[in-house]
């Protein structure tokens, strides 16, 4: 591969639905420009971007690959990125480092939720975007019936859509397109060009004028012509819609068939001309030494790179992608790892296409490139010179509400179940994990459980450890409603020296604090020696629960009186009866569990608003409120987190995959008894198994 500097560079983001067509068209780009020999098939596991084990078990793409594609002496990053909602983290992570959007609509489904996705994200980075009818060589492919949606999606988020191709032929037809730009046909894969079809001449010149009128929006100089001449020249047009695309105001429509080759080449042209390079992309910003810095796209400039994406590899070690957002590296010197301080030897970088590695010498600005076996690098981190110290900001993920709890299969997996754990939550920024101090569980957070499925294989065929999930336990919390009394009296004589400790204590809600220990002792009945060990046992009991096996809060217990006798009596019978007498009087305070309410942000079509809500209600939700914006409300709701284990594969289904929700701890509230009551039940009987062992 030749040496690309940055004006010549683009960096584009595949991004869709699942199953529009991403990983084809990466191909068809490939074979397209002479790269590939042969065009790799989904089904057969041999295109190049799903390289993965695990991608050709499931056949879809689980990771973002990155495709360079070499284009009339400029060089296209292609990032295809996953469609499946679980795996949004990924097209998160690709657009991140894109300075343009390609969003693919399949020309017989037309807009579907992950468009929606891919389009509300490309927004979050404020990208330039385009659509691309793609499968027009489908059976019931329609391009007006499709465009005509993009449209109104387009017009709804206060942009406008334009046609720079128009379809040659349909369905099975479908041979070639119409490059409005230029006025003429590409046939196949582009690399033939032709006139353009007679029946469409009428629907060119009219994409040819609204295209015209378009670009002249983008300067008034370009205006003023256009209003004078009533036309523009080609460069001028080119000039004008660079302007008008780039800033986001138009979104321009194309159409291809990936797994055909059709349009490709034409694509590849305006993508070319339609995509800016880096020098004239979204302004990006780095936290400096004295605040914000704007980062300069030029090799000259103060070296800022971002890494987007690190992969463990059994065969070569970890893999950092990263982008160089400003200055340029060179092989193996020295960067400086401005998140872990840490310095960092960039031997043997190079540009991955696929599984293939292509080695370079530099890495200009605007470039995406990958180096093997860092030492503390991993995603989010900023690499820098060290003498100006940058941090480009990690883009916002969305929060993984999906939660499972893990345990290892064997004894050895248990060794390197944490080592792991944080190696796969280190590669991927939707997953998280963390040992539940009230639960003493392991919980994996992921985005649904196809995410926490692919994380569970990775562990296994890449790190071998066995994981087993279960649906994890509620945090609940034990607590008393009112005042009580509770007295025990602990006595043992087998023979040698007996134990004996006799105690009255009393137990009330206490709000200022999770407990409060006071010492109401009158006369010489027991010596205040023996307070510390009952303290000791009643903290103990709190911790493991006093009556369902869940931590107990805000008790005061005031200890009034007790006996104690002068040969038997010693701390563990104090402890001993302590304990029991706590647990008579919690049993006598009007027991309760309580469990943590969540505040939940349900956003779905309007249509599906009345689905939601009743849903919510079955689940003993409490409406708070709602938001509507362009077409979708968002419900407030008061929900028991033990009734949204599986909330993310229910709303999916209930609103067809347009709806997501965002939660987030709000208070404790008391478990209703009927719920508690089993709870309850399902903690003695565990413990009469216990006793029995």
């Amino acid at each position: 591969m030749k040496e690309y500097t940055t004006e010549f560079i683009r960096n584009v983001a595949l991004v869709s639905h699942g199953g529009a067509g991403k990983t084809m068209l990466a191909e068809a780009f490939l074979h397209a420009t002479g790269a590939a020999t042969r065009l790799g098939k989904i089904e057969d596991g041999t295109t190049v971007s799903d390289y993965d084990d695990e991608e050709h078990r499931r056949k879809i793409s689980l990771y973002t690959s990155l495709i360079p594609i070499e284009h009339k002496d400029y060089k296209i990053n292609v990032l295809d990125a996953p469609g499946f909602t679980d795996f949004v983290g990924e097209m998160v992570s690709a657009l991140s480092v894109a300075d343009g959007a390609i969003i693919l609509v399949d020309a017989v489904s037309g807009i579907e939720v992950g468009t929606e996705l891919a389009w509300r994200y490309c927004d979050q980075f404020n990208l330039p975007r385009f659509f691309v009818i793609n499968k027009m060589d489908r059976e019931n492919a329609d391009f007006e019936k499709v465009y005509a949606e993009i449209e109104e999606f387009v017009k709804l988020h206060e942009k406008r859509a334009i046609k720079v191709h128009l379809p040659i032929g349909e369905k099975h037809e479908f041979k070639g397109v119409v490059d409005i730009i230029g006025m003429k046909s590409y046939m196949g894969d582009g690399n033939s060009t032709a006139e353009i079809p007679d029946e469409l001449k009428e629907a060119a010149n009219k994409a040819h004028f609204d295209m015209v009128e378009a670009a002249a929006e983008g300067e008034d100089e370009l205006m003023e012509k256009y209003l004078e001449n009533g036309s523009l020249s080609d460069a001028e047009m080119v000039r004008g819609l660079e302007d008008v695309v780039y800033a986001g105001e138009f979104v321009p429509v194309f159409c291809a068939a990936g797994g055909h080759e059709v349009g490709a080449i034409a694509l590849l042209n305006d993508i070319i001309d339609l995509i800016p390079p880096p020098t004239m992309a979204v302004k990006r910003l780095a936290e400096g030494k004295d605040g914000p810095e704007e980062l300069k796209p030029a090799d000259n400039a103060p070296l800022a790179a971002y890494v987007w994406k690190t992969t463990a590899d059994p065969f070569v070690g970890k893999m950092t992608y990263f982008r160089v957002f400003s200055g340029s590296i060179q092989d193996n010197a020295h960067t400086w790892n401005q998140t872990k301080n840490a310095d960092e030897r960039m031997a043997g970088m190079h540009f991955q296409r696929g599984k293939e590695a292509i080695p370079t010498k530099v890495v200009h600005a605007g470039d995406i490139a990958v180096v093997a076996k860092l030492n503390s690098t991993t995603t989010g981190d900023t690499f820098c010179d060290k003498g100006h110290p940058l941090t480009i900001q990690p883009p916002k993920y969305p929060v993984a509400l999906y939660r499972v709890a893990i345990t290892p299969k064997t004894q050895a997996d248990a060794a390197k179940i944490s080592s792991v754990l944080t190696r796969l939550t280190e590669e991927d920024m939707t997953l998280t994990w963390q040992n539940d101090t009230v639960t003493h569980e392991t919980v994996l957070q992921g985005m649904g459980d196809q995410h926490i499925d692919v994380a569970v294989h990775r562990a296994q065929a890449k790190f071998q450890v066995g994981i087993d999930i279960h649906e994890p336990k509620i945090p609940y919390r034990e607590g008393i409603t009112r005042k009580a009394e509770g007295h025990y009296r602990h006595k043992k004589q087998s023979g040698g020296a007996g134990q004996f400790g006799e105690v009255f204590l009393r137990v009330e809600p206490y709000m200022e604090g999770d407990f409060d220990f006071v010492d109401a002792l009158v006369g010489m009945n027991l010596s205040r020696s023996y307070l510390p060990p009952i303290e000791k046992s009643i903290r103990a009991t709190m911790e493991r629960g006093a009556f369902a096996g869940y931590p107990m809060n805000n008790v005061r217990v005031t200890v009034y009186d007790g006996k104690e006798h002068e040969v038997d009596s010693k701390p563990v019978a104090f402890e001993i009866a302590g304990r029991e007498a706590f647990k008579v009087a919690v049993n006598e305070a009007g027991p309760v569990l309580f469990e943590p309410i969540m505040n939940v942000h349900v956003t779905c079509p309007d249509a599906n608003m009345g689905d939601v809500m009743s849903d919510l209600n079955t689940r003993r939700g409490r409406v708070q409120g709602t938001e509507t914006e362009r077409g979708n409300t968002t419900i407030i709701a008061h929900v028991p987190m033990a009734e949204m284990l599986r909330y993310t594969t229910q709303v999916r289904s209930i609103t067809g995959g347009r709806g997501y929700f965002t939660m987030e701890f709000d208070h404790y509230d008391t478990v209703p008894t009927h719920i508690a009551g089993p709870i309850i039940e399902a903690h003695k009987k565990e413990m009469e198994a216990k006793k029995e062992e």
